[in-house]
């Protein structure tokens, strides 16, 4: 009896160990983490994202909120040595179209999915995470954006495009690591607009650091139809919980709420682009039934 025990115990200390350093991203209902930079974060070294043009620098509706600067579209380096050459040319076109003076609004200003990576880029309102056995949901508050992130060991024999792609996770330890495939050619990698082929492949790794206060994402992309080699780069999310971490976003009825969690109803739809704006794609219709 006594050697059965032993065994039973030498059996459950990794799943013990397992359990007590997974990460708890939401202790509560009330934690939400809100991106703290609009444009991914290169790595230490090495192939990094597609980053700003130093020669255009442009304002965010931040900038505008904190100092009057006028917010202005995001205009691409083009140096930048990952890009295939067609790719390169989206890039150029949509760098036109902004110096022209043109409007050029990410497609989740008219609801529509972002796919992954993109999901990172979601502004001012926070996600909201909820971890269960089998599958993390990750929620965007703004418009209920959902990514599903499901807790097996292997992706499907035959994985069906679709708009967050099928995305398979594992605990290693606190992190949470995240393998995408499968993601709709019609989303876009960042708000640049940078395309992608139906190779891409995303493996994020989420974090806490600073105590729990942030949640750090280390992501890898990989796409040899679009980019010449594989490259990494991060983002931050500050936490925002009730009496702990206070939402700072000034108050605004259609974008943010200073008030700090649980998550509030947004509903994309209801809101839709303002007539004045143009060349802005249109909201999704339901035409058909799904099923």
């Amino acid at each position: 009896m006594l050697g059965l025990l032993c065994l039973s115990g030498i059996a459950l200390a990794p799943s013990i160990a397992a359990d007590t350093a997974r990460p708890d991203f939401a202790p509560n209902p009330g934690v939400g983490w809100v991106v703290l930079s609009r444009t991914f974060l290169p790595p230490p070294s090495g192939p990094g994202p597609v980053m700003e043009d130093p020669a255009h620098r442009g304002g965010t509706n931040d900038d505008f909120r904190n100092s009057g600067t006028q917010p202005t579209f995001p205009v691409a380096d083009l140096t930048n040595p990952i890009l295939q050459p067609w790719v390169r040319e989206k890039l150029k076109a949509h760098n036109d179209r902004v110096l022209a003076g043109n409007a050029a609004f990410a497609a989740r200003a008219s609801c529509w999915p972002t796919g992954v990576p993109a999901f990172l880029l979601f502004p001012i309102m926070p996600i909201f995470i909820i971890q269960g056995p089998k599958e993390v949901v990750m929620v965007w508050q703004a418009d209920q954006q959902i990514r599903r992130i499901y807790l097996t060991d292997k992706h499907s024999a035959n994985v069906k495009p679709s708009w967050y792609g099928e995305s398979i996770g594992r605990y290693d330890g606190d992190t949470l690591v995240v393998d995408t495939v499968g993601i709709d050619t019609r989303t876009v990698v960042d708000d640049f607009e940078t395309p992608h082929t139906d190779k891409l492949h995303v493996v994020e790794r989420w974090r806490m650091t600073s105590g729990g206060m942030v949640l750090e994402v280390n992501f890898r992309v990989e796409d040899p139809g679009a980019f010449t080699t594989p490259w990494n780069a991060i983002q931050r999310y500050r936490r925002m919980e009730p009496g702990i971490a206070e939402n700072t976003d000034p108050f605004s009825a259609i974008l943010s709420s200073t008030r700090a969690g649980p998550m509030l109803e947004a509903i994309c739809a209801e809101n839709p682009t303002a007539h004045f704006v143009n060349d802005v794609q249109p909201i999704p219709q339901a035409l058909k039934p799904d099923f």
